[in-house]
């Protein structure tokens, strides 16, 4: 229920900070894994994208509890417990996410099993327990156990000699209970068994064995069905599955590192040994056996979750690449291929390129690096690198140039979480090759996706410019929805030379003529433009501001929001994940809405639109409004000049959404949300429309 709202007309200002005005954030992102959750119960949806919705849940889930459990269960050990500003206390949130978790988990397994794999063998395709395998595949299961299981399998037995072996984090084990004495005549009640990490975790069935082409079984399954095998002479009395979930936040003191690539090599081992913050066991386990767990791994009932099935659930994804059948996923399309081919350089020229990913293309951006690093006349290439993944064309063209003499500068994020051993490999291989690699600014994450070209042009030196709101990563560009502008402003071009010039170098912050960088004026910069609807709204004159990103926390760009709602401001946003803003609050949020769309493609863009007396103001940005982003990083906002693509972006970023009634869920005051499904006299979908618009089928 919604707590007691402070009363507006009260005498004296409004206090805009008073905690009942505020979202829990923790609790405002579970409510997001509702809304995935909800994607695997569309009886509509192609079955095999259900099942892929189902493991993403497990996926974000896992990571909740890495970074966001695992930081709440720190601050209140160490007393660090100040609570956000929606005022819960750390212990009343950490109750209320148990709750919540609790529910979505039994919700995802009563999917799993009661709609997800019925209709996946209504279609032919099984996931067959121990006890479905007819004559020959149990044969073919046997040679496989022993041919390539047994000979990986590692089992401990556990007694004085052989205590608890350390448990990796999110791996795979089995707690083996046992009768008998063994050769040594020992006793030992319990085993672990590690399932090795080097075998697939989904095993495909020969289809001459009966049962169909697309025939699975999990290995879980395999070794529990000859788990005798490994405690020869031993009666099993059961077998039982679990996983254990730590705290695999990575933390170095930037200033006391003499090198920080080095200690970062040195923590990544030790984080997959953190502190437990969940155990998850099958339910089928005693539970004498479950208070073992809990007593060995220091957590309580509230940290356990039974699961009626798999309990790396995440790992059934296997499924979805190994079935190779068209009509049981979304339809394939094959993106725009906008400004793709040409010269870029001769393209820039002429005008900006705007793309919209994945719909349209990624390839241009590649291009654009490619042709630099061939083209005699570039003499510099800087880049910010984030998340780009372990096979990259961009990374290559990056070495090409520099192996080829010029200047390549890769401003290298080491610390983007749980991509810290990629970049730490791509920023050795830079290296190699001869370019600049830095690792941005002690005590600040680089997270700007910026690209910048240096070109000798007769007399002239030209900057050609990508600004993204997204990662430089082949994969994400075909999953998430992302913005991309290539420009050869001069203003834009040296606004991102000065910010390249702060992160590799030393100095104080240059003012900008275009953008808006955070840690410095981007946080200021859209309070004034906020603040500038709510003075023209209050002398009467139109006022309108339309904002969509993936979070919504900070508190002083919440109460900027909560003003211009006061001062008569029709505000709508676009919020994908966590929302800690209370919309229709009466004298505080009146005016203010806000939807979340979740569907096929992850929504990344980060789009603000300001009426601004009739000027239409837009600007993407990399930076969602959170503390981290707009006060401990490194990011940029960027206006989007050019009239067309600035209608492009208000039409396909924004309206599409707010008319969108398939993917659309509304917040209300309470902090629950509801689907906005038949709110309109036609369902619309915003992504399906945009892949009509600009992919190519």
């Amino acid at each position: 229920m919604i707590e007691p709202i402070p009363d507006p007309t009260h005498e004296g200002a409004p206090d805009l900070t008073a905690p009942e005005l505020y979202l829990n954030r923790e609790l405002s992102l579970l409510q997001f894994f509702r809304r995935v959750l909800g994607l695997a119960a569309q009886p509509d949806m192609p079955i095999l994208e259900r099942l892929r919705f189902l493991t993403i849940c497990s996926t974000i889930i896992d990571e909740f509890f890495e970074i966001r459990v695992a930081g709440l269960e720190e601050r209140e050990q160490f007393d660090h417990a100040r609570p956000e500003a929606d005022g819960m206390p750390v212990p009343e949130v950490l109750r209320r996410i148990s709750d919540l978790v609790h529910s979505v988990v039994n919700e995802q397994y009563r999917l799993l099993n009661q709609a997800v794999l019925p209709t996946l063998s209504a279609a032919n395709v099984h996931l067959l327990p121990r006890g479905a395998w007819n004559k020959n595949q149990r044969k073919w299961v046997k040679r496989y156990f022993d041919t390539q299981v047994a000979p990986v399998l590692t089992p401990v037995g556990l007694d004085p000699a052989h205590p608890f072996p350390r448990i990796l984090n999110k791996s795979l084990n089995m707690l083996v209970l046992l009768e008998g004495r063994d050769a040594f005549g020992r006793s030992a009640r319990r085993a672990v068994l590690q399932v090795p990490r080097c075998l697939p975790r989904v095993l495909k069935l020969p289809a001459d064995l009966g049962g169909g082409e697309h025939v699975f079984v999990l290995l879980s399954s395999v070794i529990h069905a000859h788990v005798e095998e490994a405690f020869p002479g031993m009666k099993v009395r059961g077998c039982h599955q679990f996983r254990v979930t730590r705290n695999a936040d990575l933390w170095v003191d930037e200033e006391e590192v003499e090198d920080l690539l080095g200690a970062l090599q040195d923590h990544l081992h030790d984080r997959r040994f953190g502190q437990a913050v969940r155990l998850e066991v099958v339910d089928t386990c005693p539970e004498e056996e479950i208070s073992f767990l809990l007593e060995h791994f220091e957590l309580t009932h509230d940290q356990l979750y039974r699961v009626d099935g798999p309990v790396n659930l995440h790992r059934a994804v296997a499924i979805y690449d190994l079935v190779d059948r068209p009509e049981l996923k979304f339809q394939a399309f094959v993106p725009g291929l906008r400004g793709a081919t040409g010269d870029l350089f001769a393209a820039l020229d002429a005008g900006d390129i705007l793309l919209h990913h994945p719909y349209e293309s990624f390839a241009p951006v590649a291009e654009l690096v490619r042709q630099a690093a061939q083209d005699p006349e570039v003499l510099a290439i800087k880049q910010t690198l984030y998340r780009v993944g372990s096979r990259s064309q961009l990374v290559d063209a990056l070495i090409e140039a520099a192996r080829s003499g010029k200047e390549v500068t890769a401003v290298v994020e080491l610390r983007a979480r749980f991509d810290e051993a990629a970049n730490i490999d791509l920023a050795t291989r830079l290296q190699q090759a001869g370019a600049h690699v830095v690792y941005g600014v002690v005590g600040y994450k680089t997270h700007a996706k910026m690209l910048l070209v240096v070109r000798r042009e007769g007399e002239k030196i030209k900057r050609y410019v990508h600004l993204g709101t997204g990662n430089y990563h082949s994969g994400t560009a075909r999953a998430y929805t992302d913005w991309s502008l290539l420009t050869s402003r001069e203003a834009i071009g040296d606004d991102v030379h000065r910010i390249f010039m702060q992160l590799t170098g030393l100095g104080r912050a240059k003012t900008l003529s275009l953008l808006f960088q955070a840690p410095f004026t981007l946080q200021q910069r859209l309070v004034d433009l906020i603040a500038f609807e709510a003075k023209e709204a209050r002398a009467g004159r139109p006022a309108r501001i339309v904002i969509k990103i993936n979070s919504l926390a900070d508190p002083a760009m919440i109460q900027a929001l909560y003003q211009a709602s006061q001062a008569g401001v029709s505000i709508d946003l676009i919020v994908r994940g966590m929302c800690c803003l209370r919309p229709g609050v009466p004298g505080f949020s009146d005016n203010i809405r806000v939807r979340s769309v979740v569907g096929r493609f992850l929504e990344h863009t980060r789009v603000f639109w300001f009426h601004s007396a009739g000027e239409d103001k837009v600007y993407l940005a990399s930076a969602d409004l959170m503390g981290r982003n707009l006060y401990r990083r490194v990011e940029t906002c960027f206006p989007v000049l050019d009239l067309k693509l600035k209608k492009r972006v208000i039409d396909e970023g924004l309206k599409r959404y707010l008319d969108d009634t398939e993917g659309a869920w509304q917040l209300n005051a309470d902090g629950t949300y509801k689907p906005c499904s038949g709110t309109g006299p036609l369902p619309r979908s915003a992504q399906g429309e945009l892949l009509v618009l600009l992919a190519e089928r």
